[in-house]
């Protein structure tokens, strides 16, 4: 009895897995070799291609270089139900030293990020590049936990779930270990025109 239950479902196991396994993202490429898009202490601009989102972020902190940190990330391309993205735009400068809370505003993803270095304080400015799909809203919107876990260690967030999308982050900073830990703002978005905007 149990072998024949076996013969009938697992035809439809592995049917359901076909249809469902591409809600995962596969592996990250961060790009040629691996490679940092900044070296310490210096300023960088990273943007996805076109019709792509960040998916993934990477880092590892070095107290002996200024307390900075060495950044990469990954992109996808965005889910065909959103489109293409209608417009794309830099957000305004999160400054160095502060605690802050940012989302892309109009509805936007995040595609990007933009960082400048201060050596005075020994932290990072940040601006996100973010793309609009059409008139898309987001919903079911939630933080993930404190990248990294601990400050001054290595970071490294990827979105496991397909159709979740990074708006933004919140981040803290410690004056005593120079460093930031980061939750990223996450958000589905809707497959259909919505009337209104975020703030």
């Amino acid at each position: 009895m149990d072998f024949f239950l076996l013969c009938v479902f697992l035809p439809l196991v592995t049917v359901a897995w076909g249809q469902y396994s591409d809600y995962y993202y596969g592996p990250y490429n961060y790009g040629d070799n691996d490679e940092w898009v900044n070296v310490y202490r210096q300023g960088f601009n990273f943007q996805c291609p076109h019709g792509q989102v960040i998916v993934a972020v990477r880092s590892v902190f070095s107290k002996k270089e200024g307390s900075d940190r060495l950044w990469n990330y990954a992109c996808m391309p965005a889910s065909q139900s959103l489109g293409e993205p209608t417009e794309c735009w830099w957000e305004e400068i999160n400054r160095a030293g502060t605690e802050w809370y940012q989302t892309c505003s109009n509805n936007g993803l995040v595609a990007g990020f933009q960082s400048q270095y201060f050596p005075s304080v020994l932290d990072r400015e940040w601006q996100f590049y973010c793309c609009r799909y059409s008139r898309r809203c987001p919903y079911s919107c939630w933080l993930t936990t404190e990248y990294p876990g601990h400050y001054g260690e290595d970071m490294d967030m990827m979105m496991y779930t397909y159709d979740y999308y990074i708006r933004g982050a919140t981040t803290t900073f410690s004056a005593v270990h120079r460093d930031r830990q980061w939750k990223f703002i996450v958000c589905r978005m809707t497959d259909y025109d919505c009337p209104f905007q975020n703030v």
